[in-house]
């Protein structure tokens, strides 16, 4: 049976033992500490089920211990204790996202239960939401006048990704326009700053750069590898930061989350480019060059990502890493039910990787099917059919099934997608490839500087198949139209997910770090 672990913290613990002898009697873990700020540190270091905290203490008080771990650990329920009743003190905790809020004198059985309930929570946190949004929304808009680098907008991404989140309910529009409109004027800015640097990142060893797709299994998932655990590196396609948050409270039933971190997709955000590069941890140039056999252009009609297995497996041998490896690819509802049913197989493997489709499935379905259109006007729509997806899939089902051995995962993605509504006119001949935010080919045409545009495709180590193919690369929520059927393209794409292109959505991606919480 698990037990559950709770951090308590109260200036005056020493007085609290026969209520920690209580829960602990019941199965409870109790970690006390008797100040503020060791509870801040200790919450965001270790893995707690629940925090119970005492309002009043000396030095950091207990409301403003709430803000910063509420801000580290938002699924984190945080129990608030105090002798003071003062109205606008239950208000300010509760605007915070308590769990629940406790007057002293305690007994056992009102900590055990949990009873007491604070009524109108739903408005307090409304307002409480919108009211800090407010206040950071100015710190937000002037740092998009600061020259920025790629942790900076990782930050200011990961922000307006929070306060989406928090706003994300039906009673809460009240904010959502204005927060559409700082996300409009940061996509603007960070295009600006990919078109500035991404050059430099590629071929300057000596540039402040992020972490890149052909990068992701050197740096961080080969390391995970070896002390006697597996490792499982779930690539769930399409998966950006705000769906991974979506699905977090699901898979933290199951796993301790250690580590959550991100990293850059490289150009185009595709999956023939990126999830290739990720596999055979080289440049989409590279691989076109070293292995001919295994990368396959844009101008020929089978898949481009049927050799993700051997690029890996070639990546290994120039790492000289010599393990026991599986690869599999999940592209729909019964190869993931196999899965499901033979993964105690996998566990002799030093690392199983296992690459899952559905959310690449999700947003083209999105585009080609009423029925999806329907169901996903918007992007919290999208977000729930995420969750709702996931908690039903076959996905879960395997990831229950990891958790009970003692193993390590990694979550992560190749790209992630951005809702398109503005159509960018582009000219090209009938070898022009079919992607809605890149477009590869011969004399490109176009007006205007909205777009990226790449006269020398080396210099970014893209393939080149003639001397004359440019590249050129949609920014912010546009997306490529021809003139000749243009208010087709309008009509039909428009509101729809997309990727290939430049957007905070498509290029800042999770990494994760998970171990089993629940080990048989």
């Amino acid at each position: 049976m698990q037990r559950y672990s709770i951090l308590w913290a109260d200036d005056e613990i020493d007085l609290l033992k026969p209520h920690i002898l209580f829960l602990e009697q019941r199965g409870y873990d109790i970690t006390p500490v008797n100040n503020a700020s060791d509870a801040v540190e200790l919450s965001d270091e270790k893995h707690f089920d629940v925090v119970f905290l005492d309002e009043h203490m000396p030095g950091m008080s207990g409301l403003e211990a709430l803000s910063i771990i509420k801000t580290n650990k938002p699924n984190l329920p945080v129990v608030m204790i105090t002798k003071n009743e003062e109205e606008h003190i239950m208000e300010e905790a509760i605007g915070s996202k308590i769990a629940d809020y406790l007057i002293k004198p305690l007994n056992p059985s009102q900590i055990l239960l949990s009873v007491k309930k604070i009524l109108d929570n739903k408005r307090l946190v409304i307002e409480k939401t919108n009211l800090n949004y407010q206040q950071e929304f100015r710190k937000i808009s002037m740092a998009f006048m600061d020259d920025m680098n790629h942790e900076q907008w990782a930050d200011i991404y990961k922000k307006l990704i929070h306060w989406e989140l928090q706003m994300d309910q039906p009673d809460n529009q009240e904010m959502g326009d204005v927060l559409d409109m700082q996300k409009t004027e940061a996509n603007a800015n960070f295009s600006k700053f990919i078109i500035r640097n991404y050059e430099s990142w590629l071929n300057n060893p000596s540039a402040d750069k992020p972490l890149l797709s052909h990068q992701l299994m050197k740096k961080k998932v080969f390391p995970e590898i070896g002390g006697g655990k597996p490792v499982f590196m779930v690539l769930i396609d399409n998966l950006r930061i705000d769906q991974w948050k979506i699905i977090e409270p699901i898979i933290a039933e199951y796993f301790t989350v250690d580590k959550e971190e991100h990293y850059y997709s490289i150009l185009p955000t595709t999956t023939a480019y990126a999830r290739n590069a990720i596999f055979s941890g080289q440049l989409p140039s590279e691989m076109a060059k070293t292995n001919p056999d295994l990368w396959v252009g844009e101008d020929e009609e089978e898949g481009k990502n049927n050799f993700e297995d051997e690029f890996l497996a070639k990546q290994l041998r120039r790492n000289n890493l010599n393990i026991k490896m599986s690869y599999h690819k999940i592209k729909n509802m019964e190869e993931g039910r196999s899965l499901a049913d033979t993964v105690n197989n996998l566990f002799k493997n030093d690392l199983n990787v296992i690459v899952y489709n559905f959310v690449d499935m999700l947003s083209h379905a999105r585009t080609d099917m009423a029925m999806i259109r329907e169901l996903a006007p918007d992007e919290s729509a999208y977000r729930s059919i995420t969750r709702s997806w996931f908690m039903h899939s076959p996905l879960l089902d395997i990831l229950k099934k990891i958790s009970e051995k003692d193993v390590k995962v990694v979550i992560t993605t190749d790209h992630g997608t951005i809702r398109v509504k503005r159509a960018f006119k582009i000219i090209g001949d009938r070898n022009v490839n079919t992607n809605l935010r890149y477009k590869q080919g011969k004399n490109l045409g176009f007006e205007g500087d909205k777009v990226m545009h790449v006269t020398k495709p080396e210099k970014l180590f893209l393939p080149k198949p003639n001397v004359s193919t440019s590249y050129v690369f949609a920014t912010e929520d546009q997306f490529f139209a021809y003139p000749n059927n243009f208010n087709y393209y309008v009509n039909f794409y428009n509101d729809t997910f997309q990727h290939g292109g430049i957007s905070l959505e498509e290029m800042i991606i999770p990494i994760i770090f998970l171990t089993s919480k629940n080990v048989s």
